[in-house]
C-alpha cells in the first residue's frame, strides 16, 4: 500500500496556466516570446513580442483571474498538493532588480493561502521555464556566471516569504531537457540561451548546465539555511532508453544515449561530475569554466529527492538515422517500439517504463522520489451538456498507477507522491496547442485564443476523485 500521508495532486507551470501578463506589473519571461506551433511544427523564439504573432502564454487559461475558483475544482478532487512554479519574472521582472515585486510576491501568498485552506500543499518549482526576457537578452542567460547570483537572490526571495507555506522546492524544471542542444526551444526555456548561435552548441550546452547545476546547489544549501525543514528536489525529465534488439551495438547505444538523460540528476545527486562527463570532454576537447570553489557546492549542494517527469520511452537503433522534427528527443538512432502504442503526438505510451524508471532511480541515488508529471495529451471534445468523455486518459492513468504501485508495493521504492500534468487544461509547452489537453478539468479554449475559459469535469475528474479518496486502491 501507499503511504498514508501519500501526495495526490496535479502539476501545472506558472507560463502555461497563470496569464495575468496584461495590467500587471509582471515582466517577460523567455517563453512569453514563443508563438504557438503544433505537431512538428516547431514553435519560434522572437526577438521580443512582435505585432501580428500569437503568444499563447500570455494570457495561459487565465489562472491568475480564477485561482479561487480552479483552486476549489482541486479540492472537490481530493487534491492533497499542487505542483506548480512562481513565476520569477513575476517577482523580478527585468531579473536584476535588487527590490522584488511586492505584487507579485502578495499574488504568490495569496494562492499558496487558498491551496493551504483546502488542505493542499504547495509543490514549487522555482524555474519553469520563466527566466525573465531580460536576463537571456542583456546578459546571455546561463551562459554568463553573473546569472547564478540573480538566480539565487530570487530563491532566496522566496524561501523567506513563503517559510512555513512550503515545504516541498524544486530548483529547476527538466533541467536535461537543453541536453537536446540542436533545438533551441530547450535551450531557450531552460537556461535563455540559444546554444545554435555558439561555434560549438555542444560546449556551450556544458559551459551553461555548470552554471546551473552550480546555481541549484547553491539554492539547495540556502534553502536549508533559511528553512531546514524544507525539502528540495531536481527535476529531471525521465525518457527511458530501451536498445530496439540484444545486439551490443543496440545495447552500448542505449546505454550511451541515456547518460545524456541521467547527466544533470547525478551531479545534483551524488555532488560531482560522473566518469563518463570527463572522459567525453576529453575526447571533444570541451574545456568548461569550473573553479575549485564550484565542485565544493555541487559537493554540499545535494538535493533531498528527486522529482521527474514521465511520459514516454524510447528505442534506439544503432544502424538507423532520422531527421524527423517531431522527434523532440533530438536521438538521430531513435526508431518505433513495435511493442507499444503511440498517443495522437506521437508519445509512446509504455506504463511499465514508469516502473522501470522508479526502479532506476531508486537504485541508483537512493533517494526519495516524486513523480510530479504524468499525463495523455489528446483531443478531447466537450459534449453539449457540458461532459466531456476522455475514457482514454483514464485507461493511461490507471495503467501508469498500478505500474507505480508495483513499483512501491513489489519493488520497495520510496515514493512521495504522485501529480499528473496539467489537471486542469492549460498552453502545451511543446507545441503551445491548446487542443493538445492533458487536464482533468476541460477549459473553453482554442488555439487562436478564443472561448470562454469557462471549465467543466471531465470523466477523469471524478475517476481521480475516486482513486485519491481510497490512497489509489480503487482504479476501476
Amino acid at each position: 500500500m501507499l503511504k498514508k500521508d501519500f501526495l495526490w495532486g496535479g502539476a501545472l507551470a506558472a507560463h502555461q496556466f497563470e496569464g495575468g501578463l496584461y495590467g500587471t506589473s509582471k515582466g517577460l519571461c523567455v517563453a512569453d516570446v514563443m508563438v504557438a506551433g503544433g505537431y512538428g511544427i516547431p514553435r519560434k523564439i522572437t526577438d521580443g513580442v512582435l505585432d501580428g504573432m500569437y503568444y499563447p502564454e500570455h494570457i495561459g487559461i487565465d489562472f491568475y483571474h480564477r485561482y479561487r475558483e480552479d483552486i476549489a475544482l482541486f479540492a472537490e478532487m481530493g487534491f492533497k498538493c499542487l505542483r506548480t512554479s512562481i513565476a520569477w519574472s513575476r517577482i523580478y521582472p527585468m531579473g536584476d532588480e535588487e527590490a522584488p515585486d511586492e505584487d507579485g510576491l502578495q499574488f504568490y501568498d495569496d494562492v499558496f493561502d487558498e491551496l493551504i485552506k483546502h488542505g493542499i500543499q504547495p509543490v514549487i518549482t522555482l524555474s519553469h521555464f520563466e527566466m525573465p526576457y531580460h536576463l537571456a537578452k542583456e546578459y546571455g542567460g546561463f551562459m554568463n556566471r553573473k546569472v547564478i547570483d540573480f538566480y539565487l537572490h530570487f530563491a532566496e526571495t522566496c524561501f523567506k516569504r513563503y517559510k512555513g507555506k512550503v515545504r516541498y522546492w524544486m530548483t529547476f524544471n527538466e533541467i536535461n531537457n537543453q541536453m537536446n542542444y540542436a533545438n533551441d526551444m530547450f535551450g531557450w526555456t531552460n537556461s535563455g540561451v540559444r546554444f545554435s548561435e555558439y561555434p560549438d552548441p555542444e560546449a556551450a550546452m556544458y559551459q551553461c548546465g555548470h552554471y546551473e547545476l552550480v546555481a541549484s546547489a547553491r539554492a539547495v544549501m540556502l534553502g536549508h539555511e533559511i528553512d531546514p525543514e524544507n525539502k528540495i528536489g531536481c527535476m529531471i525529465s525521465m525518457v527511458p532508453v530501451y536498445p530496439y534488439s540484444c545486439r551490443p551495438e543496440d545495447i552500448l547505444l542505449a546505454n550511451e544515449v541515456f547518460h545524456g538523460k541521467l547527466y544533470f540528476s547525478d551531479v545534483q545527486c551524488r555532488g560531482h561530475y560522473p566518469f563518463y562527463a570527463y572522459k567525453m570532454w576529453e575526447k571533444k576537447n570541451i574545456n568548461l569554466d569550473i573553479t575549485p570553489e564550484d565542485i565544493a557546492y555541487l559537493n554540499s549542494g545535494t538535493v533531498d529527492y528527486i522529482g521527474f517527469s514521465y511520459y514516454m520511452s524510447i528505442t534506439v537503433k544503432s544502424d538507423a538515422k532520422t531527421d524527423d522534427p517531431r522527434l523532440l528527443q533530438g536521438v538521430k538512432q531513435e526508431v518505433a517500439n513495435p511493442y507499444l502504442a503511440k498517443s495522437d503526438w506521437g508519445w509512446t505510451i509504455d506504463p511499465k517504463g514508469l516502473r522501470y524508471a522508479l526502479n532506476l532511480f531508486y537504485e541508483r541515488y537512493e533517494k526519495p522520489l516524486f513523480i510530479v508529471e504524468n499525463g495523455l495529451g489528446a483531443v478531447d471534445k466537450l459534449q453539449a451538456d457540458g461532459t466531456c468523455h476522455d475514457s482514454y486518459r483514464i485507461d493511461y492513468l490507471r495503467q501508469h498507477i498500478i505500474e507505480m504501485e508495483k513499483a512501491v508495493e513489489e519493488d520497495g521504492v520510496d515514493l512521495i507522491g504522485y501529480t499528473p500534468w496539467g489537471c486542469i487544461d492549460c498552453v502545451s509547452f511543446s507545441t503551445g496547442e491548446m487542443k493538445k489537453r492533458y487536464g482533468l478539468i476541460y477549459v473553453d479554449r482554442n488555439d487562436d485564443g478564443s472561448g470562454t475559459l469557462q471549465r467543466s469535469r471531465k470523466d477523469s475528474f471524478f475517476w481521480f476523485k475516486k482513486v485519491i479518496s481510497t490512497n489509489g486502491e480503487d482504479l476501476g
